[in-house]
This record gives structure tokens, C-alpha cells and sequence, in this order.
């Protein structure tokens, strides 16, 4: 469980005006709260993609790349190709398949990404977009990797 200072996360005129607040828990205190279970899920995901892609030969350069509002899950080289990787997991299949839900604004977003890392890291390489799909279900986990998902074509 974190627990992060209450200026930090409540703005300072709270603090100031006990008007505001109607109890006395807020005042200058830390509140604690765990992460959100999605982001609990998809955070376990990528480090099993993570580690699945390693054990295959991929070479991890990064996790969570981010520019501005863009974010490559990872970035990997395997046989002088540069691999983004977006991972999708879920608890189970029932609303679909994990990777059903990269849609076309999700594969421009990682186009987007990858053109600024390129550039960014001067590279000259080809590139390849995988999805990796995982359930974390009851009953085990179940991985499926699809290389070449998608193109910079779409």
C-alpha cells in the first residue's frame, strides 16, 4: 500500500480552510490507498511479457517508454529488428480476446511512438509491431504472442 502526503494529492486551500473540510482526517495528514486493480493486472502482464520475450531471445531496451501522451509497453530487438511491443491483459477472455481491444487509434499512438524513438535514438533498423495477449485467468496463465500484428499500413 502507498501512502502519499495529503498536499500532494488535495489541493493547499484545503489545508487553509477547515470550511472545506468537513473532517479532520484531511488536514495535513497522508491518505493511503492501494492501485487500482486494472492497473495491478496490466502491470503484472507486462512483466510476464517482459520476461516470455526474453526467455524467446528478444533483447529488452525499455519498458513503458513514454513521449508526451504516447507509451510503447516495450521496446525489444531480436535479430536486428526493432520490436514495440504492446501487451493487453486480462483476467479472463469473457468481453473478448486481449488483443481485440488495440484498436486503430492504439496502432497509430504506437506508430507515433516508435517514429520518436527511432529518431530519437538515431537508429536504422527494421521495425515490427507485436501484440502480446495474456489472461492472468483462475486456472493459470495463458500467453499469445502475434508478431507482426499490425503495419505501418494501417
Amino acid at each position: 500500500m502507498n501512502r502519499y502526503p495529503l498536499s500532494k494529492l488535495v489541493p493547499s486551500f484545503y489545508e487553509q480552510d477547515n470550511s472545506l473540510l468537513n473532517h479532520h482526517l484531511y488536514k495535513k495528514s497522508t491518505i493511503s490507498f492501494t492501485m487500482a486493480e486494472h492497473n495491478v493486472t496490466g502491470q503484472k502482464g507486462e512483466e510476464q511479457a517482459a520476461s516470455y520475450l526474453q526467455n524467446k531471445g528478444f533483447v529488452i531496451l525499455e519498458k513503458n517508454w513514454r513521449f508526451k501522451n504516447l507509451e510503447a509497453d516495450i521496446i525489444a530487438t531480436i535479430s536486428k529488428t526493432l520490436i514495440i511491443a504492446e501487451v493487453k491483459t486480462r483476467k479472463s477472455n469473457y468481453f473478448g480476446e486481449p488483443e481485440t481491444f488495440v484498436n486503430k487509434q492504439k496502432q497509430k499512438n504506437l506508430i507515433k511512438a516508435a517514429h520518436e524513438y527511432i529518431q530519437r535514438n538515431e537508429l536504422d533498423m527494421e521495425v515490427r509491431f507485436d501484440i502480446v495477449s495474456i489472461i492472468l485467468g483462475d486456472n493459470g496463465m495463458k500467453i499469445n504472442h502475434i508478431e507482426d500484428a499490425f503495419s505501418f499500413s494501417h
